[in-house]
């Protein structure tokens, strides 16, 4: 595999308002291949954080969150939930999800690939240089964690 990177990945100018303007798109209902507003309670304060992310839904139906740039405040966030309750938005509509992080690596890789496929366009600068949807597993695998994957289940009840 290639150079290590760091735990979060920041991204350039670019990427900062390409983040911007789907995050003003998507709260007006406009889903750029999947774009959502992730809505969890912070860590710390207790009060909702919202960021831009893109909801996997994959043929079988399950529907996964993927954290290209690392461990960033949202996975913080998310791992300290209890109940892992958290809430995607798209526009007035919102689903309630409880997000389990995925942390083996036979059930984070099918997903990281897929993810990789979908918006390596968009993401793949966040990634070891190299790394596709078409790597070997093990160049892969070593991010499975840093790269952390969230299986969302809708939230009953």
């Amino acid at each position: 595999m290639s150079a290590e990177q760091p735990d979060v990945i920041a991204g350039d100018r670019f990427a900062a308002a390409f983040n911007r303007a789907a995050a003003w798109l998507t709260r007006r209902g406009v889903s750029l291949l999947g774009s959502r507003l992730l809505e969890v309670r912070g860590r710390s304060s207790g009060e909702p954080r919202q960021t831009v992310v893109n909801l996997l839904r994959l043929d079988d139906g399950s529907t996964f969150l993927v954290a290209p740039r690392g461990i960033t405040q949202w996975v913080k966030n998310v791992r300290a939930l209890p109940d892992g309750q958290v809430v995607t938005v798209l526009g007035r509509h919102r689903e309630e999800w409880v997000a389990t992080e995925v942390t083996s690596p036979e059930a984070a890789l099918p997903v990281l690939r897929h993810y990789l496929r979908r918006w390596a366009w968009e993401v793949g600068a966040f990634f070891p240089p190299g790394i596709s949807a078409k790597s070997p597993d093990e160049d892969i695998v070593p991010l499975v964690g840093r790269k952390p994957v969230f299986r969302l289940t809708p939230r009953s009840g």
